[in-house]
């Protein structure tokens, strides 16, 4: 016998504490059949797996099928089913001993607060439970999977109990909340959504919104990342805390681009002018100094970058929490890029239907943690196939539910990258459609940017003469 069986076997022999209440389950269960009308207040929080008993859950199973099929239950309703099924020994008296179990009506609701912490409190012992089985089974292959499936179990536990936000609103609420929201943008206070900073951009989205999956994709060396980065820095120059996934490029690469995108701002300024290939190779003391202070700026910017590759989406949602635990103010997620997040070991679906799970999961963690977050997508091959080469929905169609889930769909396009002489001679070097094919809360459209490649810097097309 392994060491690990051994010792899960001295952990089966131990008797363990189970969180329970059966007093307060009996007093939930005489309350409702003895006041049929007060199931209304209670339905939609108790669950038959709230009652430790087997007894007491038996009876609430049966209340809920009785009310689910008539809308309405009795004492002899109750008894007659469960007499019926023959489940129970001394039934009358069971059902005796619940309805006088209780004092008062007024008990219900504690009882039921009662029993939802009990029940969350055995789901966290019986996460607790699987997490040791999975440690002393040596189930995963690294401590990444070790540690994203823990969070995973611990979050399902801890987030089992609905919250009041589940219930159904009055419209008054919900027209309060709005009409506050617009006080405040008249007032100047607040703006509808995040925003990055690029005016056109802005304007069109007035900001991404909070709990919304925003796709950037595009054909390979389009600009999406530097676009996405490009965002990360506007939003972080605000105070903002940013997060970036890169699962291509190397913490290193990350922050050169950061840097060569900030230099940008040494275009035309003679001497202290730096260029790509100047911050590659050695520089003079003016250039030096002027990226130093990039440096220095850069530093105090708060953002996090996960540069591991082959990241699951489980991995990622641990990950982010972490951070979001962290930072409570964590504003953006940029994940750069969907086809490089690697699926479930044990998935049998075809690879569409694996990125529409991924896209759907993404889209429930930006929920989740009350943030835009960006996903970036490569296009298929199709776009090439076509004289226009704009790209369309249909390109993302080879990856899953994309169009589905996303919130709002933004595609790249620049005719310099198909027909760079054309796009000289008419002076469209650079000017990039960023393309909004989608937007649940909006319009869609297009608009225009200027894409200077060598320093990975997206700036406003009117912007072009002063950078």
């Amino acid at each position: 016998m392994s060491i690990a069986a051994r010792k899960l076997d001295e952990l089966e022999g131990k008797v363990p504490f189970v969180p329970m209440d059966l007093d307060a389950e009996k007093r939930v269960l005489g309350i409702l059949i003895k006041y049929p009308d007060k199931i209304d207040l209670v339905i939609d929080k108790l669950k038959p797996n709230h009652f430790y008993d087997r007894v007491h859950r038996m009876i609430f199973e049966a209340i809920l099928e009785l009310y689910q099929s008539k809308g309405r239950i009795s004492y002899t309703q109750v008894y007659a089913k469960l007499r019926k099924e023959q489940e129970i020994d001394t039934l009358e008296e069971v059902l005796v001993g619940i309805t006088e179990s209780f004092a008062s009506q007024a008990e219900l609701e504690p009882s039921v607060e009662v029993l939802l912490e009990k029940d969350a409190k055995r789901q966290i012992l019986e996460a607790a439970r699987k997490i040791e089985q999975m440690v002393l089974l040596e189930t995963e292959d690294s401590i990444e999977s070790y540690q994203a499936k823990a969070q995973e179990l611990i979050f399902a536990a801890t987030n089992a109990v609905s919250s009041p936000e589940d219930d159904a609103k009055d419209l008054l609420q919900v027209l309060n909340k709005c009409y506050i929201n617009l006080l405040q943008r008249r007032e100047g206070k607040t703006t509808h959504g995040l925003m990055v900073r690029y005016p056109s951009i802005d304007a069109f989205t007035t900001g991404f919104k909070k709990k919304d999956l925003i796709i950037l994709a595009a054909r390979p060396s389009m600009g999406k990342t530097s676009l996405a980065l490009n965002f990360a820095v506007n939003v972080a120059k605000r105070g903002i805390p940013v997060l970036i996934f890169s699962l291509e490029m190397d913490d290193e690469q990350i922050g050169d681009r950061l840097v060569l995108s900030e230099l940008f701002r040494t275009k035309g300024r003679g001497p202290e002018e730096v260029t790509a290939f100047d911050y590659a190779t050695k520089m003079t003391d003016a250039q030096f100094a002027v990226t130093q202070s990039i440096f220095n700026d850069l530093y105090k910017l708060p953002i996090q970058i996960v540069d591991k590759r082959g990241l699951t989406v489980a991995e990622i949602r641990a990950k982010a929490r972490k951070v979001k635990a962290e930072r409570p103010n964590l504003g953006l997620i940029i994940i750069d890029y969907l086809q490089l997040i690697k699926p479930p070991a044990d998935t049998r679906k075809n690879w569409s239907l694996v990125v529409g799970d991924i896209v759907r999961e993404l889209r429930d963690l930006a929920g989740e943690l009350d943030l835009p977050l960006i996903l970036l997508s490569q296009l298929n091959r199709g776009v090439e196939s076509r004289e226009d080469k704009r790209p369309m929905m249909s390109d993302l169609r080879d990856s899953g539910n994309i169009e589905e889930f996303a919130d709002v769909i933004m595609f790249l396009y620049r005719e310099d990258y198909y027909y760079p002489e054309q796009a000289a001679e008419k002076g469209l070097e650079g000017i990039t459609e960023v393309i909004f094919a989608k937007q649940r809360k909006g319009p869609t459209g297009k608009v225009k940017l200027r894409y200077h490649k060598e320093y990975t810097r997206f700036v406003e097309e009117s912007d072009r003469e002063e950078p």
